[in-house]
């Protein structure tokens, strides 16, 4: 196997648990906002999450779950101002640090960056809340950690389409083969190996039960010494540990 040159991660689910008590609540305070009587409880997010992209998801709950709703002539413009509306009230909550980064992620990336790995980013929430759960969490030089950040729209077709996956690695300039994605979705799985990528899932609330076919491994978590994640793919037997460099290219193989 080729040496593992790149990691690209996901973000909401992946680098934080920022899905439940962060995106959700953004979106119910804009709701808020424009008068709309609109609430995601918990368990409706979670069906909301089989769509994604924060626009995508709005629509997917009017034409779902909310066919009473009247539809203005400018929905469309209701749709963009609400999830910019959002996506303010997303980076104030990061900005008052009440999303931290997952068990074990700082300790990866910093053993990668020290290693010379190129690392990367792939996801299909925006720009702006990459950069405030980077800038909140790492620090102010967080977002230069990562040689390239595909995110929001910069392709057209969201996850699980292969494309966000695509577009990263043709500006790392890397074949999928020297590189590994991090996700904590099907769709975001489907999305990675459509391109390519062996990939490791790490589950959350919202994504424990899904089956994961294809994926290299799937955790609990990157895992902390006195904390270490448990496998549960089938392969795995229940392993507990840390995921580092000589984990990855040990499992990779």
């Amino acid at each position: 196997m080729p040496v593992i040159e790149a990691l690209i991660f996901d973000v909401d689910g992946t680098l934080a648990d920022t899905e439940r008590d962060g995106h959700r609540l953004a979106f119910n305070a804009a709701f808020h906002e424009f008068g709309l009587d609109w609430v995601w409880g918990v368990a409706l997010y979670g069906e909301l999450l089989a769509v994604t992209g924060g626009k995508e998801r709005i629509r997917f709950y009017v034409d779902r779950f909310n066919t009473d709703y009247p539809l203005p002539d400018d929905f469309d413009d209701l749709v963009i101002a609400l999830h910019k509306t959002k996506t303010r009230h997303y980076t104030q909550m990061m900005a008052e640090g009440r999303i931290p980064l997952r068990s074990g992620v700082l300790r990866l990336l910093n053993e990668a960056r020290q290693a010379g790995l190129r690392l990367a980013i792939a996801t299909t929430t925006t720009p702006e809340n990459v950069t405030a759960l980077l800038t909140n969490t790492l620090g102010a030089e967080g977002v230069s950690w990562f040689e390239v950040i595909a995110a929001g729209d910069i392709v057209p077709a969201k996850k699980p389409a292969p494309d966000i996956y695509v577009w990263a690695l043709a500006q790392l300039g890397l074949k999928a083969d020297a590189c590994l994605a991090f996700e904590d979705s099907e769709n975001g799985l489907n999305s990675a190996l459509g391109a390519g990528l062996r990939t490791l899932v790490t589950i959350n609330d919202y994504t424990a039960e899904a089956k994961f076919s294809g994926a290299m491994a799937v955790l609990s978590d990157l895992g902390e010494v006195n904390a270490p994640f448990t496998r549960l793919d089938a392969d795995g037997h229940g392993e507990r540990g840390v995921v580092d460099l000589a984990w990855l290219q040990r499992v990779a193989s």
